[in-house]
Formats: C-alpha cells, sequence, structure tokens
C-alpha cells in the first residue's frame, strides 16, 4: 500500500519545521526540554544542531516514494531517542504524570514513523503490515495518554482554550478528554477505528488553528509558541499517518493476512 498519504507530508513537514526551529534559535532548553537529561554536557548545541539535521533530512525524505521508508526510519529513531531522553525525568518524578505525558508525546510520533516505514517496506508485505498494525497499537496507547494527560490537568488544558469560543474553557476541557477517551476505546478494540482516527486528527488540528498558530501569530518571538506548533502539527501528522492506514488498505491488509494465515 504506497498510495499517496497527506499525513506523511504533514508528519514530514512538522520535523523540518522542528529542525529550523532549532537551527534559527540559540536557546535549546524550550523545544529540547528531554535534553536537560544529558545535564552540563560541553557544546550541547552541536547535538542539538545534529539532531535538528536528522529532523530536516527525515522531514524532507519522507516526501517523496521512494526515500519514505529511509526518512521515516530517521524520524523513527531520533524520536525515540528522544522519548529516553525524557526517563529519567519520569524516574525522578514518578507521581507527576506530565513526565509520562512528555514521553507518550513522543512515541506517538514514533508510532507515526513505524507506519509509514511498515506502509513502505517494498515486497515484505505481511512485515510491513506487521509494523504498521505494531505503530497502529503504540498511537492507540499514547491516546490513553493524552486522555489521562488532560485528566489530570483539566484547568490547565482549559487555559489553553481561547475564551471567545462557546460555552466555556472547560467545557471544551472536558469535551476534548471525553473525545480522546472515545478514541482511545475505539482504536483499541478496532470498532470505528477509521472514524475515530479522522475525527482525531480533526481535533488536534482544531488545536494547531484556535491555540498554537494564533499563538505564534501574537507573539512570534516566543520560543515555545513555535516549539508547540511544531510539536502539535507532528502529532497531527501522526494520526493523519494512521488514519490513511486505516482508510486506504483495510480490506487489502485483511485479505493479506488471511491468505497469511
Amino acid at each position: 500500500m504506497t498510495k499517496t498519504s497527506l499525513g506523511r507530508h504533514v508528519f514530514g513537514l512538522a520535523a523540518i519545521l522542528f529542525g529550523a526551529v532549532s537551527f534559527v534559535w540559540h536557546d535549546f532548553n524550550a523545544p529540547w526540554q528531554q535534553m536537560q537529561a544529558l545535564g552540563n554536557v560541553p557544546h550541547l548545541e552541536i547535538l542539538v544542531y545534529i539532531a535538528a539535521a536528522i529532523e530536516v533530512f527525515g522531514g524532507v525524505a519522507i516526501q517523496w516514494r521512494k526515500t519514505a521508508r529511509t526518512g521515516a526510519l530517521a524520524l523513527g529513531i531520533i524520536f525515540f531517542v528522544f522519548t529516553l531522553f525524557w526517563i529519567p525525568r519520569v524516574v525522578a518524578e514518578p507521581l507527576v504524570y506530565d513526565r509520562y505525558g512528555n514521553v507518550f508525546e513522543q512515541l506517538s510520533l514514533v508510532a507515526g514513523a513505524l507506519i509509514v516505514y511498515g506502509i513502505f517496506s517494498g515486497r515484505v508485505s505481511n512485515h510491513g503490515t506487521r509494523i504498521s498494525r505494531a505503530g497502529q497499537a503504540l498511537f492507540a496507547i499514547c491516546i490513553v495518554s493524552f486522555t489521562l494527560q488532560q485528566l489530570f490537568y483539566l484547568s490547565a488544558t482549559a487555559s489553553f482554550v481561547p475564551k471567545w469560543i462557546p460555552p466555556g474553557q472547560m467545557f471544551w476541557s472536558i469535551a476534548t478528554t471525553i473525545f480522546f477517551a472515545l478514541a482511545a476505546a475505539a482504536l483499541l478494540s478496532g470498532r470505528f477505528s477509521l472514524l475515530a482516527s479522522r475525527l482525531v486528527v480533526a481535533m488536534i488540528l482544531g488545536f494547531q488553528f484556535l491555540i498554537w498558530l494564533p499563538a505564534v501569530c501574537a507573539n512570534p518571538h516566543q520560543l515555545m509558541n513555535w516549539g508547540g506548533n511544531a510539536e502539535n502539527l507532528a502529532i497531527a501528522g501522526a494520526a493523519w499517518i494512521l488514519a490513511d492506514f486505516l482508510g486506504q488498505g483495510v480490506g487489502t491488509q485483511q485479505s493479506a493476512l488471511a491468505r497469511a494465515a
């Protein structure tokens, strides 16, 4: 299954944006908080530049079918490394769910890369399908984490909602938490998973247009705003990759698995 996927293009664009943000700014603490796990490493900016270069390379490579697998591999590896950098903070503060939330945010990007890698695994279709299915399962687990993170931090989530949107900030904080929970249930059970994945894409893109883009327009000199845009867009891209995967090949994958059995 190698049909055109808008999701991987959005995912790649977000990776390029991440890299560009790192190259333009010289303050790495905001979008690269996980790098703090390295401590006072001399010339830390060199490591950040290397990571940024990998993201740009992967983001560009994933745009074309011939190099999409390579790009997905590069992005999957770098996002997994970023995941590992969060582990010391989880260990240091095991009762703070935000630390776990950051782990699963990175893993959701790993999941998107896994699905693309599996899709473009060439003639080894059954092997590729298994890899993509693993990415699908991982992303579903990450949706569970998104639900818990919003549930534990309802007030903080509500503060991100623009005040002009009726009926109120807390209403949308609770509503989106419920939407995430329903999506997680659908993806884990396999019932209405395609619909759930598409609605998750729509919701996360809503965050992009209603929260993050206005934030960067209001204060373009705030590094966190650019980092937030890149992160949210990357997660939207990963969700979109999943929706494309489910939408383009559910029947084909089921037939292939049946033949393999």
